[in-house]
């Protein structure tokens, strides 16, 4: 059944671009299966607000593993009193990587969040980078941007399922925002993941929805909801 979505509801796509597809520089787990149905949930017109973010990272990123002289995709560093990942080098500005999927129709976007672009600071939320050299963790201008349009109620889905979306969803709980997860679609960096995933949305009272189930025809690349 298509639902009825509130005007003061928006829909959040994380960080949907080619470097985190298969084949891409830092890829999730079939991450090209969530392109046909965003491009489906979309072309719907179901959500009258859209945002989408971009990870736009300048070369030499803190967060690169090919930063840090001896160090390897995947290890951890102390970075401003927190451990921080070292990823392989992804959506470096103004690369094909970075640029949102074009497997997808933006037409109907609002507005377009780019995040990570600070070299000193890694970004995973939608609304807040991570943790930065003054000790706390500077705004997109997300939440703002919702607020002057009263949203009080965000979707959210992308990539990867366990950082990027899962950040988003916690900021998200804190900043007050009524939170609903797509889970078919999203996807993780390792399945191995989920569970924790899950349990952590558990915790933060995240629903947790199948928007596969919204419409009568199924996109075939979707797959059911993890139960």
């Amino acid at each position: 059944m298509t639902p009825s979505i509130s005007d003061h509801a928006a829909l959040i796509l994380v960080d949907v671009q080619p470097d985190f597809m298969p084949g891409g520089a830092l890829a999730c787990h079939e991450g090209d299966a969530i392109v046909p149905g965003i491009h489906h949930l979309l072309k719907s017109g179901l959500f009258r607000h859209v945002v989408a973010t971009q990870d736009w990272h300048p070369r030499g990123h803190v967060s690169f593993a090919t930063t840090h002289a001896g160090k390897h995709p995947f290890e951890r560093i102390p970075l401003y009193g927190h451990a921080q990942t070292l990823w392989p080098a992804h959506c470096v500005q103004g690369t094909p990587g970075a640029a949102l999927h074009p497997g997808i129709d933006w037409s109907s976007l609002n507005a377009v969040i780019r995040k990570g672009s600070d070299p000193r600071v890694d970004s995973y939320s939608a609304f807040r980078e991570n943790h930065g050299p003054h000790g706390n963790r500077p705004s997109t201008g997300l939440a703002g941007w919702l607020r002057e349009r009263d949203i009080v109620e965000v979707y959210i889905c992308g990539l990867a399922r366990e950082i990027c979306v899962l950040w988003t969803a916690q900021d998200a709980v804190e900043l007050g925002f009524q939170t609903r997860l797509l889970w078919d679609l999203t996807r993780p960096v390792s399945p191995d993941s989920d569970v924790t995933t899950r349990t952590r949305l558990d915790r933060l009272e995240v629903t947790v929805l199948d928007s596969s189930s919204w419409f009568e025809t199924r996109p075939a690349a979707l797959s059911a909801v993890a139960r």
